[in-house]
């Protein structure tokens, strides 16, 4: 049935160039440039594979606005009255990585110690790479932890990054460190501690042992 469809759509298709815009001369050259198109549908055409979606743009895009609140939160607002930041956080709400950090990339060339912008922006290249932690992510996570070395956004999201790459160990001994150094009163510590234990549980079964025992600073 497909190749009945094909056939009839290249002759309907010679039908139009040939007769319906008067193409008199090159009708042979015309005729075979469809036979040879035939020819390689023939050889690498499956139209019997069953298809494969990509993950819904949804998904996507949920993941994406999720991270974008959690770094919010984080930094209690920080850049919310940055131009390029709102703008640059609506595009990566809906994927839109790459455009996102070119638009951060004008806001730390206008302030370089623009800490949530180069959050923001290693966040983005992260996503843009589909999870893998590039040179110019970690450069972006280090200039933010540099212009704002208290701040529990810089080490959080980068552990996170590297845990969601497969970089296991680093991603942990990050989060560690930031629960380490984090005040009693914390507002992310309770978070960050649960993380941590959620992790070790996983690991430990991982490797065929019982439930990790729990982080406190560690």
């Amino acid at each position: 049935m497909t190749w009945l469809i094909v056939i009839g759509l290249a002759v309907v298709v010679f039908a139009a160039i040939a007769f319906a815009f008067r193409v008199r001369h090159g009708r042979e050259v015309l005729g075979g440039a469809l036979l040879l198109g035939l020819a390689g549908y023939a050889l690498q055409g499956s139209p019997t594979t069953p298809g494969a979606p990509k993950a819904p743009a949804e998904k996507i895009a949920g993941e994406a606005a999720a991270g974008v609140a959690e770094r919010q939160k984080l930094g209690e607002g920080a850049g919310m009255g940055d131009k390029h930041i709102v703008i640059a956080d609506a595009l990566a709400r809906h994927g839109q990585f790459a455009d996102s950090a070119e638009v951060l990339r004008g806001a730390v060339e206008k302030d370089p110690n623009n800490a949530e912008a180069w959050l923001a922006m290693g966040n983005s290249l992260v996503g843009h790479a589909e999870g893998t932690v590039s040179p110019a992510a970690l450069f972006a996570y280090g200039r933010a932890a540099k212009a704002a070395p208290d701040s529990p956004g810089p080490p959080f999201f980068l552990g996170l990054a590297l845990l969601q790459s497969g970089r296991i160990a680093e991603g942990r001994a990050m989060w560690a460190g930031l629960l380490a150094r984090s005040p009693k009163d914390a507002p992310w510590r309770a978070d960050l501690e649960k993380r941590l234990i959620e992790l070790d549980n996983y690991l430990a079964q991982q490797m065929g042992g019982g439930a990790g025992a729990p982080v406190s600073g560690q």
